[in-house]
């Protein structure tokens, strides 16, 4: 697609005709207008790509050309990016689709680029709520956590194929800030793809069929879908704007829901599944029961942001990676609401393999876990944090060089969580954040003769984690 006639059609649309009461009105039925257009790559025109308006899904026939029946309620046209071919981006930012103008015919075709390499292989990266409130925290986002990702990037074998998906609350109710998170995409030098955050919505302008406006004009559709190799990524809208100040809750709209069945139909069922929104799943989304059995016969990872705090969960068979924040807890402090530093997530896939690991801003990758050690009447009570466990991975201890076993898991909160952020006068500034609770702590109880602490996480994939700490 042009840049030209792209930044045309945003113009358009951000320009206030979408909100007017006629063009409401006429949206309220269904349209039984067609668009058409083609997908190529060069002189090579490219069969079976899935285009959809978000509520009808057809593929292109063999000489590159479809026709997609458009709903009134449609606001764009989009292209769910074939494996093998590279991401239509703008410096960085997706742009994998285009704005729908009803008022005229017109030709809605996409031109791909083939990727160079065998895309079975690649990485992907996930932020979750980078979140500046203003200038200040929007600076030490390209200051800290950009710097950290692209020496992430570096540290990866030449030519490894890397996205970056951004899980929502891409600012903290500020969408002039928009401009130093695309700058920072910029910097990082690899396609991202946005997810709306209950923070990206427009306050008191109207209820969920409107608020979504402002990140619509600036990152496109709320939900859609991408394939790279044997992956495909799904991106869904499960915030519902109330209507009225901040007054939201987790929910998945009907539209959604069937357009997603449509989807999921044109992917084999070998191939993995990444569904990406920004409210966890398996507790913030009222009709979560709707959603699992579209996802059965698939395996699926989920990526979600919302809470500060990582936290992986397994259920229906469906593993969901609750991440840690960029922003730490809305950068008031080191750390996030359960202790785990801020960060970012990072995954390598081959094939349908997927292995992950949290990479903790300013930290090597291999920091995975903070040893505590606390006064205990005669003993001393020794609290590990290992935030990106999950139950396959297994943490054991040494008590001066003495291997003492698996160490006992509880639900515990961190202690410098709990320092910096516990009570109504803490953080300063940012009072209503508050420490966490998590079931990725351990501890154990240790003499007071014990000069040295070691302990070893071992993850799912084989790999150990050391740390150790001294007892004065």
């Amino acid at each position: 697609m042009k840049r030209r006639s792209f930044l045309e059609r945003m113009l358009l649309f951000s320009g206030g005709l979408i909100l007017s009461g006629s063009y409401t009105s006429a949206l309220a039925a269904p349209s039984t207008s067609t668009i058409k257009g083609r997908v190529t790559a060069g002189s090579k025109k490219l069969a079976n790509v899935v285009v959809s308006d978000g509520y009808s899904v057809v593929k292109t026939n063999r000489k590159g050309k479809y026709e997609l029946p458009v709903n009134a309620q449609a606001k764009f046209v989009f292209i769910s990016v074939p494996a093998g071919y590279d991401f239509p981006n703008e410096n960085g930012i997706a742009r994998h689709y285009q704005l729908l103008n009803k008022d005229s015919e017109q030709d809605y075709s996409f031109e791909l680029k083939a990727l160079p390499t065998d895309d079975t292989k690649h990485n992907f990266i996930i932020w979750a709520d980078p979140q500046p409130r203003n200038k200040r925290d929007a600076q030490r986002m390209l200051d800290e956590s950009v710097p950290d990702t692209v020496k992430t990037l570096q540290s990866m074998a030449a030519g490894t194929l890397v996205h970056g998906i951004t899980v929502g609350d891409i600012t903290w109710d500020n969408p002039e800030l928009y401009k130093e998170y695309d700058q920072g995409v910029a910097t990082m030098g690899i396609p991202f793809f946005q997810v709306l955050g209950n923070h990206d919505q427009d306050l008191n302008k109207g209820g969920d069929e409107v608020s979504d406006k402002t990140f619509e004009a600036t990152y496109g559709p709320t939900y859609y879908s991408f394939n790279r190799g044997k992956l495909h990524y799904v991106v869904l809208d499960n915030v519902r704007y109330l209507g009225k100040d901040k007054q939201y809750d987790g929910y998945i709209t009907e539209r959604q829901l069937k357009w997603l069945e449509k989807d999921l139909a044109m992917v084999p069922k070998d191939n993995l599944v990444i569904l990406c929104a920004h409210i966890p799943i398996h507790w913030g989304v009222k009709n979560r029961e709707e959603l699992y059995p579209i996802l059965k016969n698939h395996k699926v990872h989920i990526m979600t942001g919302h809470t500060h705090y990582n936290r992986n969960v397994i259920e229906q068979d469906i593993y969901e990676h609750n991440h840690g924040t960029v922003c730490g807890n809305l950068w008031t402090g080191p750390v996030c609401g359960d202790g785990a530093p801020g960060g970012y997530a990072v995954y390598e896939v081959d094939g349908t393999d997927l292995k992950w690991y949290y990479k903790s801003t300013g930290f090597d990758a291999d920091h995975q876990m903070t040893i505590y050690v606390q006064p205990a009447a005669e003993h001393k009570r020794m609290l590990v944090n290992v935030w990106n466990w999950d139950p396959e991975w297994k943490v054991e201890w040494w008590a001066d060089n003495q291997y003492k076993g698996t160490l006992q898991n509880i639900i515990s909160h961190d202690p410098v969580a709990w320092e910096q952020y516990q009570g109504d006068q803490l953080p300063k500034g940012r009072t209503y954040v508050e420490p966490r609770e998590t079931e990725h702590f351990f501890e154990a109880f240790v003499p007071a003769t014990i000069k040295q602490l070691k302990v070893v996480a071992t993850d799912r994939f084989g790999r150990k984690y050391e740390s150790q700490q001294a007892i004065s």
